[in-house]
């Protein structure tokens, strides 16, 4: 039933889900926490994805779990692999443009991991804090690799700066759990405060970056049963939650027009993150503009499936705070708050998530 009544609330307006945590509109009182059964998947019960507009939020949900307490060292370990393998993948066109990935700090980062799980598993206090601000020390330095990687890869516009994007949020997740695991509320909560500055202002270049020149694209003909503007305007809406769906229209208006009068020259300013040209076979001079957008109309669905993605990472990223906050006023430990579990006994036939209830009203910000 508690799922049903949580659905019911989303579905109406009465709830909105802000990463992994659900809260009542005008309010903000947190409803409840979400948190998959142990699993390292991001994936949401079928019962919550009919919440229309709130939960569907395309079928690359996130890199991140829904809980803090759920994405631990393992997890980011194979969160970073899978990254490792996304930039393996683009290496070979990448060539093509003479570019170059660096893969080699990867392996710094797993050695951070490595330590900080040998560090939490050690008996003797002094040694498990030695260790740990060892690995902290590490993970301090894989924020500032990855931060200048992003910036540079988000200034060539780039098809690899989202997996040194994800892989920069890891980093400060990571160090953030490395402080919950020691106990260190406050610094824990600090550290994911300014990740949330550096992730979410990169993430909003990236988003403007694929919304390309012209975010009316997204709003063609051909994508009528793909693309709606209800799925724009909540794209929108995480830049600034004060637009609705007419201010939305509104922005798109003049751009509607101008894609109508010229289709194909919209083409010529298309980021690399989306298409590039020696990806095209074209004639003696090369692909035409047409060829070019003939090209990007086929992968804009899947591109704004990117950016749904991307914004559900740093809403579960920033909600990673809310989780921190209630913790720390609930007056439990970190370890205690890991063992939560449901009074059932067994885990209810095609139950993927949890729900973390609190006994008493929060004072917690929300910004997500």
């Amino acid at each position: 039933m508690l799922a049903d009544w949580i659905a019911k609330g989303l579905a109406d307006g009465t709830f909105e889900r802000a990463g992994g945590v659900i809260r009542e509109v005008g309010t903000g009182r947190i409803v409840t926490f979400l948190r998959e059964f142990g699993s390292t998947t991001a994936q949401l019960p079928p019962q919550l994805q009919m919440a229309k507009g709130v939960l569907m939020v395309g079928s690359a949900a996130s890199l991140l779990n829904l809980g803090v307490s759920v994405i631990g060292f393992a997890v980011i370990n194979q969160r970073l692999n899978e990254l490792e393998k996304r930039l393996k993948k683009a290496e070979e066109l990448l060539k093509k443009i003479d570019r170059k990935i660096d893969l080699g700090y990867y392996a710094n980062f797993r050695a951070a991991l490595d330590l900080a799980v040998s560090a939490f598993t050690m008996s003797k206090v002094e040694n498990r804090e030695r260790a740990a601000f060892a690995a902290i020390d590490r993970l301090l330095a894989a924020q500032h690799h990855y931060t200048a990687y992003t910036d540079n890869e988000l200034e060539q516009g780039s098809q690899i700066a989202d997996e040194y994007l994800l892989t920069l949020s890891l980093a400060y997740i990571a160090e953030a759990r490395c402080h919950l695991e020691l106990g260190e509320f406050d610094t824990a909560l600090s550290r994911f405060q300014e990740g949330a500055k550096v992730v979410r202002s990169r993430i909003l270049k990236y988003i403007k970056l694929l919304l390309t020149s012209n975010p009316a694209a997204y709003l063609q003909p051909q994508f009528k049963g793909k693309i709606d503007l209800r799925r724009l305007t909540r794209i929108y809406q995480w830049i600034d939650p004060a637009l609705d769906e007419n201010a939305v229209f509104e922005l798109q208006r003049h751009n509607l027009l101008k894609m109508a009068k010229e289709p194909d020259k919209w083409a010529e300013s298309l980021p690399a993150a989306i298409l590039t040209r020696v990806e095209i076979a074209g004639g003696w001079f090369g692909p035409s503009n047409e060829d070019l957008k003939r090209e990007a109309d086929k992968r804009l669905p899947e591109v704004l499936e990117v950016i749904e993605s991307m914004v559900e990472t740093n809403r579960r990223f920033e909600a990673y705070q809310t989780e921190v906050e209630a913790i720390a006023q609930l007056g439990i430990s970190f370890h205690d708050w890991l063992k939560l579990a449901p009074y059932t006994e067994s885990k209810p036939d095609g139950a993927e998530l949890m729900y973390i209830i609190p006994s008493k009203d929060l004072k917690l910000k929300l910004s997500v």
